[in-house]
């Protein structure tokens, strides 16, 4: 395995990296350039058109970015194809809390993965006080490879720190992680198995696709949110993460079906439990050891949170957390590379970034034609920016649809011009991230689940994987 990079973080420093949010030099710097920009913008308008020129660039760049990653990813993975192999033991690892409901339908779900028992070691981690879902897990019956494991009190009390409890124990020489409403590939282990043993050391961790399918009708399900969320994930998972993947670039892990080799991630100190995106935070740290990233193709379904009272704490976490990951990296920056940087900024920064600016966008442009209709002509038009949010937002749209498209996933015209009231919706996230951020940065935002409920909507089925290797070998 690759050696650590210069002036990257350790693993007795990256585990609890986030513990602290900002050092005093970086609040410091973010109150100059913040407060600097807004006086002198103040004190001279030609100031502020200057700051906010170079502002429209940074989107012009970010815009330039996801246009490439819409070509790159054109050229969709195909199943891995290898000659059989000796499959290696496989830890799965589930934190759950107050998830006693949908506990039944996940161990369903996880015996029908298509590895051999005698080669996995799972691991149901729930808390000592979540005594409900622990009730819940002695009354089932457990696959032999399943085990209940309790994570001892203490703080904080976040899924990272549950996960760190059980690599600790885990048996396995490569290990994933699952979410409560998970349905993955039943080969989605094979083809993670099948990657690893032909790729060199380097390549550390895995991500599988991520796609939303609404398995349960909650009575105050959003249609609206939850098409525009499914859309959201498919331009995510199915766009820009392969494209970085296929550029050799780091790029920040989905919150579930992430796999690893075991060692490298013990070499890593695991996952920081002070972050809320600890999946986000590890995508970099990995990078920084000078290992790699990569993606498979045998996807995991979840569902969309549902109303915006789910929808709008489960956001304001990822945007919490990407602050806490974005001040954590920038601490030591020389540690990235410029190409680690740039993935940096134009993942994780570029959403932040937007989310503070989507609605303040979308009421600029109201107000725009707002004056134009009791004007009853165009009011003087700053045809630079309102270029940039128009290509913005075509090279979003494009994103979701092919997105969408690749994932099976409805995303229809109506669906494309409503999507910015969607995305104005982040800035009210935004806002509510901020403000977490500063009074409960550690506070675990959880999302809740539902039991399902039969519906019209199930997984297309894929392939056989790569010849089903292992399988012989199995």
């Amino acid at each position: 395995m690759h050696g650590q990079r210069p002036g990257s973080l350790g693993a007795e420093d990256a585990k609890d990296a986030a513990r602290i949010t900002a050092t005093p030099g970086q609040i410091i710097l973010i109150f100059l350039l913040f407060g600097g920009a807004s006086g002198a913008s103040l004190i001279s308008p030609a100031v502020g058109g200057v700051i906010v020129f170079l502002i429209q660039l940074g989107f012009l760049a970010v815009i330039g970015w996801r246009f490439l990653t819409l070509i790159i990813s054109q050229r969709p993975f195909t199943p891995f194809g290898v000659e059989p192999i000796v499959l290696p033991r496989y830890s799965i690892v589930v934190a759950l809390y107050d998830e006693a409901a949908i506990l039944p339908h996940l161990i369903e779900r996880l015996a029908n993965l298509d590895y051999p028992t005698t080669l996995l070691d799972g691991y149901l981690v729930l808390e000592a006080h979540d005594q409900a879902t622990i009730d819940a897990a002695n009354d089932l019956t457990l696959p032999d490879w399943l085990q209940v494991l309790i994570a001892p009190p203490g703080a904080p009390t976040t899924k990272p720190r549950a996960l760190n409890h059980a690599l600790s124990v885990a048996q396995g020489e490569l290990l994933t992680v699952y979410d409560a409403e998970d349905d993955p590939d039943p080969l989605q282990l094979r083809e993670a198995a099948a990657r690893f043993a032909t790729e060199d050391g380097a390549l550390v961790c895995l991500q599988a696709p991520l796609r939303i399918r609404r398995r349960h009708k909650q009575r105050r399900a959003s249609p609206f949110l939850d098409r525009q969320f499914s859309a959201e994930y498919a331009a995510l998972f199915e766009v820009t993460l392969p494209a970085m993947a296929r550029m050799g670039l780091p790029f920040p892990l989905g919150g579930t079906s992430n796999h690893f080799r075991v060692a490298a991630l013990r070499a890593l100190g695991g996952w920081d439990a002070w972050n809320v995106t600890e999946d986000a935070d590890l995508g970099f740290r990995i990078w920084r050891r000078g290992w790699r990233l990569g993606m498979l193709t045998r996807p995991t379904y979840e569902t969309p949170p549902g109303h915006l009272v789910h929808w709008l704490p489960q956001r304001t976490r990822w945007l919490k957390g990407y602050m806490q990951t974005l001040c954590v990296h920038t601490r030591s920056a020389s540690g990235m590379g410029w190409r680690g940087w740039l993935a940096l900024a134009l993942t994780l920064g570029a959403a932040v970034a937007s989310a503070a600016l989507h609605a303040l966008s979308v009421a600029w442009i109201g107000l725009f034609f707002l004056m134009a209709l009791l004007a009853r002509h165009l009011p003087p038009t700053p045809w630079f920016g309102l270029g940039i949010l128009v290509s913005g937002t075509i090279v979003a749209l494009l994103a979701a649809k092919i997105g969408a498209k690749r994932a099976d996933t409805p995303f229809t015209v109506r669906d494309m011009v409503v999507a910015p009231f969607y995305w104005s919706l982040l800035s009210l996230a935004f806002v509510h991230a901020f403000v977490r951020l500063i009074l409960e940065p550690h506070r675990w935002d959880k999302t809740a689940h539902r039991p399902d409920i039969a519906c019209e909507e199930t997984a297309p089925i894929l392939p056989p994987l790569i010849a089903d290797a292992g399988r012989a070998a199995a």
